[in-house]
């Protein structure tokens, strides 16, 4: 199996859904952003990882735009060293679009994502032979204000046929880099990894999400998650 493989499926899985009102607009970057994402997954997704960090779904601002998880078009650009042809949804929303690397806004979440990596790690290098940033689930739903939904808000129904395809690719994609820790970025990812983690070799834990709505991330969340990580027992490899 290859990350490769498994996106292809997740892909087909996913086109078969549908999402009902107040969910007007569905964006996939599996699809119209598929190049920046494999490129990733080429540079940094190779080797198996002690630590996957498990992120919800992307922002409309960073995985979106980019393709890339947490992906912050700044970061992306000049830590990550990732740039490719990014396309456009089927329908997109007005006060939504996608320009890809030429977006100009800036995602909170991923600038705390990466900022913390390049900050505590220095280079791409020493990051990603520890860690890999995924998300669980590759859509966003956005409402006809332009409002992000988020998988958790869904109707049962709706989160169910979703959480299946989701969780089908998570396994795969645990067991394709055997890592120690699978750490939920955010008590809604935890939740998931512990749904389909059967495995006691593998250490499930959580840390703060970065989202600015969440007031603890605004007082130091670089700091907070040196602690927990700290916590659930995962050194940071530094010379």
């Amino acid at each position: 199996m290859t990350i490769q493989r498994i996106t292809d499926t997740l892909i087909q899985d996913l086109q078969s859904l549908s999402f009902k009102d107040p969910v007007c607009f569905v964006y996939n970057p599996l699809e119209y952003a598929r190049k920046p994402y494999d490129l990733y997954f080429e540079k940094y997704g190779r080797s198996p990882k002690e630590v996957l960090l498990i992120g919800m779904n992307p922002g409309p601002f960073g995985m979106a735009q980019t393709g890339v998880p947490f992906g912050e078009v700044d970061f992306v650009k000049n830590w990550l060293a990732i740039e490719a042809e990014v396309g456009t949804p089927v329908r997109t929303h007005p006060k939504r679009p996608i320009e890809g690397f030429s977006c100009r806004k800036s995602e909170v979440s991923g600038k705390r994502v990466w900022g913390w990596a390049k900050d505590r790690l220095k280079t791409t290098d020493r990051f990603f032979s520890q860690f890999l940033v995924i998300n669980y689930c590759p859509l966003i739903f956005l409402e006809e204000s332009g409002r992000n939904r988020t998988p958790d808000k869904l109707p049962k129904t709706e989160r169910e046929s979703l959480f299946a395809a989701c969780d089908k690719a998570l396994m795969e994609t645990i067991n394709l880099y055997s890592p120690k820790h699978v750490i939920g970025i955010g008590a809604f990812a935890e939740k998931r990894v512990l749904s389909v983690v059967n495995n006691s070799s593998i250490n499930v834990g959580r840390i703060l999400h970065p989202s600015p709505a969440n007031p603890k991330a605004n007082k130091g969340w670089a700091d907070i998650i040196e602690t927990e990580l700290a916590e659930i027992g995962i050194s940071i490899a530094i010379d």
